[in-house]
């Protein structure tokens, strides 16, 4: 019945430093669209065929979840470079690695993995496909 996800919706606390998380340290695209209830300009990170929509807590869009909290998510990204390019780049952003690379499993099978936290403390992993 269900074929993929199409996007999420983050909520976070500081939208500066959220924008500058999902941009210069990974990667994403940012993006303008009209969307919610009533229709307003909104945000979003783009990233392969998904996107990342974003709503800042105090002033979120309709319909929303019943508690959006910034800092409740666990995520998991497939990384189109190999996980030693990620690590340079966290690096490089002088973004702080909490674990790994660590060996996991995905919804696909093996996958090797960093961990990290955006500035809302939302936990990300990063990780790569293992053949």
């Amino acid at each position: 019945m269900i074929s993929h996800l199409d996007h999420l919706v983050l909520t976070t606390a500081d939208e500066t430093r959220c924008i500058d998380f999902y941009t210069r340290v990974m990667g994403m695209s940012l993006e303008t669209f009209i969307g919610g209830t009533p229709p307003v300009e909104r945000k979003a990170f783009r990233y392969g065929d998904q996107k990342i929509n974003l709503h800042i807590k105090g002033s979120e869009f309709e319909p929303k979840a019943s508690f959006p909290t910034p800092g409740a998510l666990d995520l998991c990204f497939i990384a189109i470079v190999p996980l030693e390019v990620v690590i340079s780049n966290m690096r490089h952003c002088r973004w702080p690695i909490i674990e790994g690379p660590v060996e996991r499993t995905g919804a696909t099978g093996a996958i090797r993995s960093i961990y990290l936290r955006d500035p809302d403390g939302n936990l990300i992993e990063v990780s790569e496909k293992i053949d």
